[in-house]
């Protein structure tokens, strides 16, 4: 019996390992189609949740990747698309959260050294956009629960890197958006019935990041509890938006 579409496709995302000295990151990689190293593309980095954690290396696709698998997304927006994955006891964002209080409490300390798993995707980018068939004025980064949050802190890390960013019923430490690149463009979305991650952390960080001069769009769902990235990557204008930002 032949197999699904959506596993031959989500077979298309090759299995990687980054090193660096004794720490191993996996991830995920799709290719264009065609790719050829005399090309330029853009970089698309994803975030999973902290509920797709592990060492499988397949649960990080879980949510998000069917869209870059489109067909018609593929041949539109031709780009080189990363979901790498964090270790079960580790978090991409700086952050205590308790979980006996609903919805939790987060404790952002986004200005402190990175956790392991955000040190190793920082160095994996870098390692990355340096190939000369990267497009480096079009590299973005996106994500959704605790990867929303460590989309927040890798902005305030890598300032200079990404030249938009999407964050999905995310949060973090407000003071760090003084620290964004000037004239930002986010795209953030939540649920206002998130009973997970309080909407309000996505609304303070909208507020801040345009106090600042950037240019965040907010997105709310009525109706929508934590599971907002459904509603996200379901945004027909998400990617074109995305693709459309350029670092001058």
């Amino acid at each position: 019996m032949p197999l699904t579409l959506e596993a031959q496709t989500k077979g298309d995302f090759k299995k990687e390992h980054f090193i660096s000295e004794n720490d191993t990151l996996n991830y995920r990689i799709l290719y264009p189609d065609n790719f050829s190293e005399e090309e330029n593309y853009p970089v698309v980095l994803v975030l999973h949740g902290a509920g797709e954690r592990g060492d499988d290396n397949e649960a990080q696709l879980v949510h998000g990747s069917d869209l870059f698998l489109k067909a018609e997304i593929r041949k539109e927006f031709p780009a080189i698309v990363i979901f790498p994955q964090a270790p079960k006891d580790d978090y991409w964002a700086k952050v205590e959260v308790k979980r006996d209080t609903v919805p939790f409490q987060f404790d952002f300390k986004n200005k402190e050294k990175p956790t392991a798993s955000l040190n190793l995707v920082m160095k994996l980018m870098d390692s990355l956009v340096a190939k000369k068939f990267v497009n480096d004025k079009k590299v973005y980064v996106g994500g959704l629960s605790m990867g929303g949050m460590g989309t927040y802190e890798i902005l305030y890390k890598k300032p200079e890197m990404f030249a938009a960013a999407f964050a999905i019923c995310g949060g973090a430490n407000p003071e760090i958006a003084s620290e964004y690149q000037q004239g930002l463009n986010i795209w953030i979305f939540h649920g206002e019935k998130d009973d997970i991650v309080p909407p309000g952390l996505s609304k303070d960080m909208a507020r801040v990041i345009n106090h600042h001069g950037g240019n965040a769009k907010l997105s709310l769902y009525p109706n929508d509890n934590h599971n907002s990235w459904d509603s996200a990557f379901s945004e027909p204008h998400l990617l074109p938006w995305l693709f459309s930002n350029q670092k001058q």
